[in-house]
């Protein structure tokens, strides 16, 4: 009999009957016939309830494996390892389908691309200072307990090359009073690791910069502000360099980020003057150069700098403009949007109801969508459906393998 969740296998606790689990949520639990939902068990298993929460599985499903990850256990990173490759493909593809049936909106969904393991380039850790040291690693699943992950199957072999590094810097920055956030980002010129800690961070200029050189890091920051920089970080969209923020938005994976890019270029092919929408350091807008003006709205400033800069560096690029403006508050509107005859928009997670709006009402022919979050991607896809646009077929992206994480890319013509 195995045990899954909160419970330990030795725990002597009052059992309810078996109990079917009928489905998964979209955040990977499994829903039981009675409603309840409990993680890492499977659609088809009979499960045993805990009063502590634990399920104990019965009869494993067919498509349960065992956890390719020694952490998988206590660490809150991933909810969907103890299922195959091909049960998580079909349920993203599936959570996908039923965001757009909720809307009553028919689309090909023609297929998923997963990311191969240990292909995260972008990582955020939880650190804290110790007794003995520092720990660097993630949090449990519901849990403030930070676990270190030295053998991690989602992230880069450089990162956590480095995490011996991060664990020396968070004892030397971090007081015993307080969890510091680290996002390192696995550059073409090495790690580069933004520090987000209290005000005595600050003051260890000298200890952070001694780390960077022993750990041969590319930058390291704390709280914005750039304490080392043995050589600029370089990031290549499609063969383009950019020096992005520190800690700055990036697509998780290399692997992820073309597959949505190749996915965007089909929507837009042949457009001559594109307006990339939240287009943050240049991920879509630089690679469409080569064969477009771009215009580049996004909000923060630090992104539209590293855009730029990326722009006037790589020779043989078209025009690139750029403008700094929140979209949420001061949409492109429609009357603007009549300079463009293809719209690139990739929104944070809360989707674009307000520029979505905007662009249901032009007549711009055609609009390359991307999202990580089915259910904002139903809502924008039906404004613009309604509004006289048909959808393109639909592809699936697994950045965050092993995770609930979707990402979607389509196309929408009129």
């Amino acid at each position: 009999m195995q045990v899954y969740g909160r419970g330990n296998p030795g725990d002597s606790l009052e059992m309810t009957e078996g109990l079917l689990v009928t489905a998964l949520g979209h955040q990977g639990e499994g829903r039981l016939e009675d409603g309840r939902f409990v993680p890492r068990v499977l659609p088809g298993e009979r499960v045993e309830i805990a009063a502590d929460g634990a399920a104990r599985v019965l009869a494993p499903s067919a498509e349960r494996v065992s956890a390719p990850c020694r952490h998988y256990k206590a660490c809150g990173g991933c909810s969907l390892q103890h299922a195959n490759d091909p049960f998580v493909a079909e349920w993203k593809q599936e959570v996908v389908a039923s965001a757009l049936r909720g809307r009553h909106i028919e689309a090909e969904i023609e297929g998923i691309r997963t990311s191969p393991p240990q292909s995260r380039r972008r990582a955020k850790f939880s650190a804290t200072r110790t007794k003995k040291g520092a720990i660097v690693g993630l949090h449990g699943r519901a849990s403030g307990t930070i676990h270190a992950v030295p053998d991690c199957r989602l992230m880069t072999p450089k990162i956590l090359a480095a995490l011996p590094s991060l664990e020396f810097l968070t004892a030397r920055i971090a007081s015993r009073r307080e969890e510091i956030g680290i996002t390192v980002i696995d550059t073409d010129a090495g790690l580069d690791v933004a520090v987000e800690a209290g005000s005595e961070g600050r003051t260890h200029f000298e200890a952070i910069s001694e780390i960077a050189r022993q750990a041969d890091l590319s930058r390291i920051s704390v709280n914005g502000e750039v304490i080392a920089q043995r050589r600029p970080p370089i990031v290549l969209f499609d063969g383009i360099a950019v020096t992005p923020p520190s800690g700055a938005f990036l697509q998780a994976t290399e692997d992820g980020e073309a597959a949505l890019r190749e996915v965007v270029h089909r929507n837009v092919d042949g457009a001559r003057r594109i307006i990339d929408l939240f287009s943050g350091c240049g991920t879509f807008s630089l690679p469409l150069a080569r064969y477009a003006q771009v215009h580049a709205v996004e909000s923060e400033a630090e992104m539209l700098d590293a855009l730029e800069a990326g722009w006037r560096r790589f020779e043989g690029l078209k025009q690139v403009t750029v403008e700094r403006r929140d979209l949420f508050r001061r949409p492109v509107r429609v009357d603007e949007l009549e300079n463009y005859d293809a719209v690139v928009i990739d929104p944070p997670r809360a989707g674009a109801e307000a520029q979505v709006a905007e662009l249901a009402q032009s007549r711009v022919p055609r609009i390359a969508m991307v999202s990580c979050n089915p259910v904002t991607f139903a809502r924008d896809a039906e404004t613009l459906i309604k509004g006289g646009y048909q959808i393109g077929p639909i592809r699936v992206v697994d950045q965050f393998r092993w995770s609930s994480h979707v990402e979607i890319s389509a196309g929408f013509t009129r």
